[in-house]
C-alpha cells in the first residue's frame, strides 16, 4: 500500500473518531442540561439525585476528568462561563415562578413572569 494512501486513510479515520468523541461530549452536556431543568422541583428521591448530580457537575472547578463541564466545553469551544450563567439564572427565575405561584394574590404578576421548560440544544460554532 502507498504510504501517501495510508496517511489519507488515517487522517480520515482520526477525524470521524474525533468527531464521535465531540457527538458524545455533546450528548452528556445536553443530559446534564435537561436533568437541570427537568428535575429543578423534583420531589421524589430519584429527581432530587439527578438534579443534584447535575448541579455540582457543572458547579465542579479544575477537574482532570476527561468528562468534566469544563473539559468538554473547552473540546466542543463552548464557553462554560456563560453556559454556568444562563442556568443559574434560568434556576433562580424558576424559583421566583414557583415563589409566584404559592401566592395567590401574586397570580396577575405571574402571567408576565411565567417561564416554560424548553430544552436547550448545542451546536459547535465554526
Amino acid at each position: 500500500m502507498d504510504p501517501a494512501n495510508e496517511e489519507i486513510i488515517e487522517g480520515v479515520y482520526k477525524k470521524s473518531l474525533r468527531e464521535g468523541e465531540e457527538r458524545l461530549m455533546l450528548a452528556v452536556l445536553e443530559s446534564a442540561v435537561e436533568d437541570f431543568q427537568k428535575y429543578v422541583f423534583a420531589r421524589n428521591p430519584r429527581g432530587k439525585r439527578l438534579f443534584q448530580q447535575a448541579e455540582e457537575w457543572f458547579l465542579e472547578k479544575d477537574s482532570d476528568e476527561l468528562f468534566s463541564f469544563e473539559n468538554i466545553c473547552e473540546s466542543l469551544q463552548l464557553h462554560p462561563k456563560y453556559i454556568l450563567q444562563g442556568l443559574m439564572a434560568w434556576k433562580e427565575a424558576k424559583l421566583k415562578t414557583q415563589f409566584l405561584e404559592g401566592h395567590p394574590q401574586d397570580r396577575t404578576k405571574l402571567a408576565s413572569t411565567r417561564i416554560r421548560y424548553h430544552p436547550v440544544r448545542f451546536s459547535k460554532v465554526a
